[in-house]
């Protein structure tokens, strides 16, 4: 990838820090820049991609606060993590891209944000950065969020009284039933 002459453009991706996000950000970022662009990858301190395995990208470090803690991101925590990370990383976020905008000389093209990661949609607002969404999930995720307006319809959702397996129960007969 030597020889691709850069565009002079740059794109600035930010991926949420959970390795089914991390990947697929990374790859994405690994055809754009085949396609000659400048990659700058914005990551927090936590769960961080390793810049020596992509030498070709830049790296800029988001200082999330100290609160935001790994063990947040479990499983049983996600929703938890989720929601601080949206709420704690807008100004650092904001600081660091303010940053490099500063700092180089070569025009931004777009952020590309993980979708989960909403907080960036104001800063690029902010800063008059054109935003993209990367969705990282499968088919599955776009299946279970068409069967939302359904389950709302129908009562199931928000849940209220009913056990969790019931209505997991139900998504799967609706999903098989209706969708396969």
């Amino acid at each position: 990838m030597e020889g691709v002459e850069r565009k002079g453009r740059r794109l600035l991706l930010i991926p949420l820090p959970l390795q089914g996000h991390i990947n697929p950000m990374l790859h994405l970022a690994q055809i754009l820049y085949s396609n000659a662009f400048s990659i700058t990858i914005l990551h927090t301190t936590f769960n961080s991609p390793d810049p020596s395995n992509y030498p070709h990208f830049n790296f800029s470090c988001i200082q999330e606060p100290s609160s935001l803690c790994l063990s947040q991101s479990s499983a049983s925590h996600l929703l938890n993590f989720l929601l601080a990370l949206n709420a704690q990383c807008v100004t650092p976020f904001q600081e660091c891209v303010t940053k490099l905008l500063s700092e180089e000389p070569q025009p931004v093209a777009c952020l590309i944000s993980d979708a989960l990661c909403y907080f960036t949609q104001g800063v690029a607002d902010k800063l008059r950065l054109p935003r993209i969404v990367l969705r990282t999930g499968g088919v599955s995720s776009f299946v279970a969020f068409a069967a939302f307006p359904f389950l709302r319809l129908k009562g199931y959702i928000p849940i209220q009284g009913l056990s969790v397996l019931i209505l997991l129960h139900f998504f799967f007969f609706f999903v098989l039933k209706f969708h396969f």
